[in-house]
């Protein structure tokens, strides 16, 4: 399950684009100002933001600037602006995709998803991975805790790419299973579990004190903060 913040202004709306992003099963927190929102993702990590320009305090585009110097989590835009001056502008400050007021819910829609799509995409194309002491190389295939060398099967090295490739999300084990084994998921887990234990065993020998995975009851696996 995806994270996203919603900034915007009108309350209205704001709540609108809520409720539609929750009924397909994004987890949502909305802030209200620009500096709301930058006290928001110093604690919290998300997965794409939905960034209004015209916000009371700092504007749309200094919150931009302001994530840009942190993070590169997905940014759209939205405004009333419909100059192709301001989209360009946008666009060349750091945002990922641009969209006018007034918009359709299913064109929000897709090009939230066109734009998670396009970021998982380039994050599993970097060549190496890292979360808190691990590393996975996509070069050499090596996998490291604190440069200790773990030797995976190719379905631990597979599951695990998927997992480091957007470490904060929840993977379902009907992603997990079509993503690694490229077939269609018919609700036999017990290799995605095996595979899963395995890592974790495997990382415990390496270090005895770290957390890496975490089941998340009732939905899947995704790494653990």
């Amino acid at each position: 399950m995806f994270n996203l913040l919603v900034v915007e202004d009108d309350v209205l709306l704001s709540d609108m684009i809520k409720k539609l992003l929750s009924q397909n099963n994004y987890e949502v927190v909305s802030a209200y100002s620009g500096s709301e929102a930058l006290l928001i993702i110093e604690k919290k990590h998300f997965d794409l933001i939905l960034l209004d320009l015209m916000l009371p305090g700092l504007p749309g585009e200094t919150v931009l600037g302001e994530i840009r110097k942190k993070a590169d989590t997905p940014v759209i835009g939205i405004s009333a602006k419909t100059d192709i001056d301001s989209r360009i502008n946008l666009i060349k400050n750091g945002a990922d995709d641009y969209l006018v007021k007034p918009f359709d819910n299913a064109e929000l829609l897709v090009r939230i998803e066109a734009v998670l799509r396009r970021y998982q995409k380039s994050k599993m194309c970097d060549t190496v991975l890292r979360f808190k002491d691990l590393t996975l190389n996509t070069d050499t295939l090596e996998v490291k805790i604190k440069d200790v060398p773990i030797s995976l099967t190719k379905y631990e090295y597979l599951i695990l790419q998927l997992l480091m490739s957007a470490p904060h999300k929840v993977f379902t084990k009907n992603n997990i299973f079509e993503s690694v084994w490229n077939e269609e998921f018919l609700g036999d887990d017990n290799a995605i579990n095996v595979h899963i234990s395995n890592l974790r065993k495997k990382f415990i020998k390496a270090n005895p004190q770290g957390q890496y995975i975490q089941t998340v009851w009732g939905l899947g696996f995704k790494m653990q903060d």
